[in-house]
């Protein structure tokens, strides 16, 4: 059966992709405009893209209750933390820990674990308790002291939506005269996220997901506290100067603002590309992305549960972030059923034996009546 294939109703995909209603039509249009504004012989053709991207920027920086003079550009979370972290070095970092979940993108991890090394800190990895499908807050709490430099937190995670405690966490560190950073992929543009509520010192996440934007669009936040003289990017290029148009070698500076951490020619295209879901996400009544998420993953939940599938998620709302996800019985495998699911218009993924459902504005509760038969019939 294809019915559900055109019109997008049984799309669970966002904590991978994100779509909106009209999504081909409205980026489509972006993007010819750029085309149009990039390819005229008389054009303002750079001014036209840096516009764009600080367009981009400023939609970020609403979303998370931020200062666009505090946000930054770059290709995606794992190259946001590496110039963050970079940028940290070892007047900061040497010879005290940096602490993360084993349960965080295990991008950032491999970023890590080739910084630790040259830059002289400790890598420490919470790791997962047997039998238990996330890091807890407890269990990280329990790692962190003294000495850890820096802490990463994972705010919702991609392997079992678990959503962290961010004031129980933030207010531990600060006792701890520790660092605090979030990667918030997961669970910005479903969830309400405030930069100073509780206040933390630097956030990463993509345009992907949730946000419904395209591939190469990292967005970040630095504290204005940490962009003094001493918070050097490693790569610096001629956007990183107060003045990028400065040819004069012998007068390099840099930005005193974030913009510090652009580095050579910017990127324009996937941020035009991405503009247009965090646009329509915006314009939405504020709770209603969450509330439709809600009502869908509690009936997600349901579904589940009945058919035998083990619910890996938090159950409780307040700990959990958009998505339910769930492992298969061991009598079966999750890849035959991912493809099953398919065939029936669901668009889904796994992790393992673990399928991932992430409910968005374009899923339907109708859709949704109709998945439960269909996993019934491939429990049974």
């Amino acid at each position: 059966m294809t019915y559900l294939k055109d019109n997008y109703e049984g799309w669970l995909m966002y904590h991978s992709v994100g779509l909106f209603p009209d999504h081909e039509t409205v980026v489509g249009a972006a993007l010819a405009d750029y085309n149009r504004q990039w390819c005229r012989r008389e054009s303002p053709r750079w001014d036209y893209g840096l516009q764009a991207r600080d367009k981009m920027l400023g939609l970020w920086s609403q979303l998370i209750h931020g200062d666009p003079a505090n946000a930054f550009a770059s290709e995606n979370v794992t190259e946001a933390f590496g110039r963050f972290v970079s940028a940290l070095g070892p007047a900061r970092l040497r010879g005290r820990k940096v602490l993360i979940a084993a349960d965080c993108f295990p991008s950032l991890h491999f970023l890590l674990s080739g910084l630790a090394e040259r830059i002289g800190f400790d890598l420490v990895t919470v790791p997962l308790a047997p039998e238990v499908s996330y890091v807890t807050d407890d269990a990280f709490l329990a790692h962190w002291d003294d000495q850890v430099g820096l802490a990463i937190i994972t705010w919702v995670t991609s392997t079992t939506s678990k959503r962290a405690d961010l004031a129980r966490l933030v207010e531990h560190g600060r006792t701890r005269d520790s660092l605090i950073a979030v990667d918030i992929t997961q669970g910005a543009g479903v969830l309400e996220f405030d930069v100073s509520e509780p206040c933390v010192d630097f956030v990463a996440s993509t345009a992907l997901k949730w946000l419904c934007g395209a591939p190469g669009t990292g967005l970040a936040y630095i504290a204005p506290h940490l962009l003094d003289d001493s918070l050097t990017p490693l790569f610096q290029g001629w956007f990183s100067q107060p003045d990028p148009f400065n040819w004069d070698i012998t007068r390099f500076s840099l930005a005193a603002e974030a913009r510090r951490f652009d580095n050579g020619t910017p990127s324009f295209l996937p941020f035009i590309a991405s503009t247009p879901g965090l646009e329509w996400l915006l314009a939405q009544a504020p709770g209603s992305v969450r509330a439709h998420n809600l009502t869908l993953s509690h009936r997600l939940i349901e579904i589940v549960d009945s058919v035998g599938f083990e619910l890996v998620s938090p159950r409780a709302d307040d700990q959990r972030g958009g998505s339910v996800m769930a492992r298969v019985p061991q009598d079966l495998e999750a890849d035959p059923v991912v493809r099953e699911l398919r065939e029936h218009g669901f668009e889904v993924d796994s992790r393992g034996r673990t399928i991932r459902f992430s409910p968005g504005p374009l899923t339907t509760a109708a859709a949704l009546d109709r998945l439960k038969p269909v996993l019934q019939k491939i429990s049974d």
